[in-house]
């Protein structure tokens, strides 16, 4: 196929994009007037589902036993790749969809369905993965661990930002609740009888505060008391705090944590109370395939017009499960600008459910249809992805 031709059948690509915007938009901002947290997303499996299962993908509800995820299938002709676009669909609590999840699942649905409508007999499998619980529990680890993404060649998603980018990293993380144990007393008449949770809490605080200067410039420790106790005038007993840490790798991640976790257990030592650490699951530091990327960036540029700015040289960057995706699969998490606002705000979530939100979901499910095309036509532009990949993993390894 020549690039005219090429050109010409990503022309027909984002006509079909077009084709579906009402339909697209509707489900979007359904999604975003009804706001679910993670793994509670059920309104939302369902609008994602019911248009795909309309197309005539096969669809299986609850993967990885996860009960808000799915997975939706279609096969061209054989002997091609076996992507997966990646649907997110959670919101935050208080904020709704102020990280832009609305968008991030139907522009999966989206391009997925394009194709179908496009190029029925696509040589590959095309795969629409409802990863539910990213903002807390992170759905694509469990999904990893049970194997999921184990036969998946490449996978992709587009996240909402306020740059257009599409080689932004992610540092690994992990959340842990801190929860304290000491003894009861009346503050004022028996203090010395009582064991304060509290103190203990907030000599951890500091101490965790006083290890900061000890620690790489990249990683970021945060965190929110959550209990303080009941009344003023009664020793706590029982007291909680959750904090999140970052670092560059889940290799420094360990340290971090091992450096934390040591000051905690000894502040409430110092007290004599008690602590339990709970720990989430930790997400991986994203690996993203410079190939792929390329493709994408590409198809946002010379297909569609935008702008793709660079990544940020140092900071400005989150977590997402996506980085354990990451670690198992070639994948890309590239970003399109809505607005000034930051992700997490207010402000976000309005410019989600506008119209500049619409025009780059529409956008978004564009690039990511034109995107896998390129993988599925090209066999050369798929053996450079897992080419890559494969190095990568090699070195990694310790190959």
């Amino acid at each position: 196929m020549n690039k005219q031709q090429e050109k010409e059948m990503k022309l027909q690509i984002a006509q079909a994009v077009d084709a579906r915007d009402r339909q697209l938009r509707e489900l979007s901002l359904n999604i975003h007037a009804n706001p679910e947290l993670s793994f509670h997303e059920h309104k939302a499996q369902q609008w994602l589902t019911e248009p795909l299962i309309e197309a005539g993908f096969t669809v299986e509800k609850g993967i990885s036993g996860l009960e808000t995820s799915f997975r939706a299938t279609w096969e061209g002709t054989a002997g091609g790749p076996t992507i997966a676009l990646l649907a997110e669909y959670d919101a935050l609590p208080g904020l709704g969809h102020g990280c832009g999840h609305s968008l991030i699942g139907t522009a999966a649905v989206g391009a997925a369905l394009a194709l179908k409508d496009t190029y029925p007999e696509l040589p590959g499998k095309i795969i629409v993965l409802g990863t539910p619980a990213e903002e807390e529990g992170g759905g694509k680890i469990i999904m990893c661990n049970d194997g999921v993404f184990d036969e998946i060649d490449a996978a992709m998603m587009v996240h909402p930002q306020n740059k257009t980018m599409v080689l932004r990293g992610a540092l690994a993380c992990v959340d842990a609740t801190f929860t304290f144990h000491g003894r009861q007393a009346h503050a004022s008449s028996s203090p010395e009888k009582g064991i304060s949770a509290l103190d203990a809490l907030v000599n951890a605080y500091v101490g965790i505060n006083s290890l900061r200067q000890f620690m790489k410039e990249d990683v970021r420790i945060h965190g929110i008391i959550t209990k303080g106790g009941d009344a003023p005038n009664v020793v706590p007993e029982l007291t909680e705090a959750v904090f999140i840490l970052r670092a560059s790798t889940v290799d420094d991640l360990e340290v971090v944590r091992e450096k934390v976790y040591r000051a905690v257990r000894c502040a409430a030592e110092g007290v004599g109370a008690t602590v339990d650490i709970n720990e989430g699951l930790i997400y991986a530091e994203r690996n993203n395939n410079k190939e792929l990327a390329g493709l994408f960036a590409r198809n946002l540029e010379e297909e569609l017009g935008l702008e793709v700015c660079d990544p940020p040289q140092k900071g400005g960057v989150g977590s997402s499960d996506i980085g354990n995706v990451s670690q198992v699969t070639a994948i890309i998490h590239p970003y399109i600008r809505l607005g000034d606002a930051t992700t997490h705000t207010p402000e976000f979530a309005a410019l989600a459910g506008s119209e500049e939100g619409m025009t780059q979901m529409n956008y978004a499910a564009k690039a990511l249809a034109m995107t896998v095309y390129d993988l599925c036509a090209d066999r050369d532009a798929m053996k450079l992805v897992r080419d890559e990949f494969e190095e990568w993993k090699k070195q990694k390894d310790g190959g």
